[in-house]
């Protein structure tokens, strides 16, 4: 039995003694029509689950899919996301990692089109009656790239290296924090032993920051694994060009291909050229011209052009997890007082931002999740636009107003510091922010805008250097309220991130989210989510904007994209017109 110490103490784990007899959930298994054919998207929609084929919105194409696939061809991707500077989505655990990483590794668990966990590189699990053993068994028939078994001691092995503080996880830890031990029950069942009942963690295990690798090469260091993580996906490492691309090679071996693929076996795609094209400019006009086949961060004038021209089409995807927002931090003054707070968002004008610089691409959001989240509870009244009352509420809070405008108390300034990330914001998303700096100064607040790149962002918020923030977070399941506003998020992982921007500190919601992250009944857990909902939005700690953007633009003779748990795309049944 190997052990794995997640850094807590005092917890017991779970008898080693729990048996078969003693489970209480149905047992979950692959289905033998796991091949099923895809159910296709109307045209311009919503993605609104993982594994769904997404739609095209902005033409038609010049082939017919109807003549079958073409198997060879080198795809280019471009991504205006940041380079990772870890190909292994468990160091660190950002979005540009689950974006390249989706092609060369894969979950044991997979979601459906209705949000619901389906096996993937797990045959079947089964649940102990206390909730406090997961037994989780592999496929028989899966082998790692470098000829290494897929077995219960690369769960294991898996699970150690996410917890492994030298690992330096921040998505894929705080995912795994009830987990306290593995215990390999036999070759391919895998017992993971719980402090309490999760009942995220089979939603969470379908995350590509949870993806399972090899755990022969996990052992080679991080530097190498790194450089090339060895999976059981499409595609392989085959060259990491810094600051130029990455080169995946097909898997020719290869076997495991998602619960709703329509190909069972190698990918159609000879290779994928993976680019880090920044501009958003450049990286159209090389769609346009045809020089790459797919771009990622779509901007809101680049999807309107799209959609006049029969040569591209369109994906929309937007992220589960949380919505984008807005955080305003309650740790500190002055939004430690709730007077401020609700002045800021009743001073804070977002619709026309919204309608006037995304092109319809965006739609308001009222909610803490994301729109295509189970157990949303969204509520316009907290965030109604009233400058009156923003002004009274800061007289209220002895906030006064100077010469040039900007309140005063005790000689200190209303100055809001706002790192933004401009690896993570898009030009629309910044001009917004600008909207919302110029309306709120209509109130007395001085809002400072400061577009950093990811690294200073990051060092920004550990420093506490801030009064507002936005900071997508992409999660799957509603347990991401847990994550983002529970009181233990205030403490940084072993990465030195931190998730409770907003420095949330309430009993009463640590109570809720706590009792829901226990709780495996569907309608008892979506009205704890729904309580914690409304604190965090009556208690004005964050300002939704809308579904976090994931709008992809492809050539028309590029067939077969679909995107998975996290919306991150898949190419494994992906093809090119000749």
């Amino acid at each position: 039995m190997t052990r794995l110490d997640d850094g807590t103490s005092g917890i017991g784990a779970a008898s080693d003694t729990t048996t078969h007899a003693s489970r209480r959930l149905l047992r979950v298994q692959s289905s033998p029509s796991r091949h099923r054919p895809l159910r296709r998207a109307a045209v311009g929609a919503t993605a609104i689950g993982a594994l769904l084929l997404a739609a095209c919105s902005g033409g038609t194409g010049t082939g017919s899919e109807a003549e079958g696939p073409v198997e060879g061809g080198t795809l280019v991707y471009a991504s205006g996301d940041a380079e990772p500077t870890c190909l292994d989505p468990h160091v660190g655990g950002n979005y540009p990692q689950a974006l390249v990483a989706t092609q060369y590794l894969e979950q044991l668990t997979a979601l459906d089109e209705n949000r619901e966990p389906v096996p993937w590189l797990a045959e079947s699990w089964e649940l102990a009656e206390d909730g406090l053993a997961l037994d989780v068994t592999v496929r028989d028939d899966v082998t790692f790239t470098d000829g290494t078994p897929l077995t219960s001691e690369a769960v294991a092995a898996n699970i150690a290296h996410l917890q492994d503080p030298e690992t330096g996880s921040s998505t894929g830890y705080l995912a795994l924090e009830k987990v306290e031990d593995v215990e390999e029950v036999d070759e391919r069942t895998a017992r993971i032993h719980l402090s309490e009942p999760d009942s995220a963690l089979l939603e969470n295990l379908a995350m590509p920051w949870l993806a399972i690798q090899s755990p022969a090469a996990l052992e080679r260091g991080m530097e190498e694994n790194c450089a090339a993580p060895v999976g059981t996906g499409p595609f392989t490492v085959s060259e990491w060009n810094r600051q130029e691309s990455i080169v995946l090679e097909r898997n020719e071996e290869y076997t495991s291909p998602d619960p709703a693929a329509e190909n069972t076996g190698p990918a159609r795609l000879e290779r994928i050229e993976w680019r880090f094209i920044p501009e958003a400019a450049t990286r159209y006009s090389a769609l346009a011209s045809g020089e790459v086949h797919v771009i990622d961060n779509a901007q809101p004038d680049a999807i309107s052009r799209a959609a006049e021209d029969d040569a591209i089409a369109h994906i929309d995807a937007p992220r589960p997890g949380a919505s984008n927002r807005i955080e305003l931090n309650a740790g500190q003054a002055p939004f430690d007082d709730d007077r401020v707070r609700t002045a800021f968002i009743r001073a804070a004008a977002v619709d026309e931002g919204i309608e006037s610089l995304f092109f319809g691409t965006a739609e308001r959001s009222y909610s803490a999740l994301s729109s295509i989240e189970r157990h949303v509870h969204a509520d316009p009244a907290p965030f109604g636009t009233d400058l009156e009352e923003a002004a009274a509420l800061l007289d209220e809070a002895g906030w006064t107003a100077g010469d040039d405008g900007v309140r005063t108390k005790d000689g200190e300034r209303l100055t809001l510091r706002f790192p933004v990330s401009t690896n993570q914001s898009i030009p629309a998303e910044i001009s917004l922010f600008e909207q919302i700096q110029a309306a709120v100064a209509e109130a007395g607040f001085d809002v400072q805008i400061q577009q950093l790149d990811l690294a200073s962002w990051y060092e920004a918020l550990a420093k506490n250097e801030y009064e507002l923030v936005s900071a997508p977070y992409t999660r799957t399941g509603p347990d991401v309220l847990r994550v983002l506003y529970h009181s233990d998020g205030i403490e940084p992982a072993p990465s030195g991130y931190f998730a409770n921007h907003a420095q949330l500190d309430d009993p009463q919601l640590d109570e809720l989210l706590d009792e829901a992250a226990r709780t495996e009944d569907e309608t008892e857990r979506g009205q704890l989510y729904r309580q914690a909902q409304e604190i965090i939005l009556g208690g004005h700690y964050i300002l939704p904007l809308y579904d976090q953007q994931n709008h992809f633009l492809h050539r028309a003779g590029l067939h077969g994209v679909r995107t998975l748990a996290v919306s991150t795309p898949t190419f494994v049944d992906a093809w090119l017109e000749d």
